[in-house]
């Protein structure tokens, strides 16, 4: 496990364009998304122990938010070879006995964490409504092992400031969370294999 923050691509960058696999056998891709108040695309896996400690605050956030309007999607980009516990298969186990309601697609390639600058899970990415990068960073200030509780609090704000046709504050804390698995060959220039302090 190497501890990494995410990138924070820039604010207003247009959403990179997607078509992957669900777990459900069916493509999913960001055209089809259009005409939501905001997308929020969540990359994520099943076995890192970031993404477990924020997994219930994931379902109850989506829950609260779908029904307003928020479109949620998760996306796993590790190398299921090396890592099987994020295998397609494995996800659509994961994604059941969580009871995520959100669509959890699989980047096999990795190319779409590389055109999203992703680079831990969780890596949260808040859009508006024309698709245009809002928010990017933390979920809340919880970490494994931390005394702070897992509130969402962070991305929340945001998601209740976009559904009210506003900007989030500007002021941001990246997400730090495991790297994404990288197949060989495939790691992009921002990955830093030495992690963050």
């Amino acid at each position: 496990m190497v501890r990494t923050a995410s990138t924070m691509l820039p604010l207003g960058t247009q959403a990179p364009a997607f078509s992957l696999p669900d777990t459900d056998g069916n493509t999913v891709d960001l055209d089809g998304l259009a005409g939501s108040k905001a997308l929020l695309v969540i990359f994520m896996c099943n076995h890192c122990p970031y993404v477990k400690h924020v997994a219930d605050q994931l379902k109850s956030l989506s829950d609260d938010y779908m029904p307003q309007g928020l479109t949620v999607v998760a996306i796993s980009s590790n190398d299921a070879d090396k890592y099987p516990d994020d295998s397609l298969e494995a996800m659509a186990i994961e994604k059941s006995e969580r009871g995520y309601q959100f669509d959890y697609l699989f980047d096999e390639s990795q190319q779409v964490a590389q055109q999203y600058a992703a680079a831990c899970t969780p890596d949260f990415y808040l859009f508006d409504s024309e698709q245009k990068l809002a928010y990017r960073g933390q979920l809340d200030s919880s970490r494994p092992k931390s005394d702070i509780p897992v509130t969402g609090a962070d991305l929340r704000s945001a998601i209740d400031a976009v559904l009210s046709g506003q900007s989030p504050s500007e002021q941001q804390t990246p997400s730090i969370g495991c790297n994404i698995k990288w197949k060989e060959g495939n790691e992009p220039q921002y990955f830093n294999p030495q992690g963050i302090a």
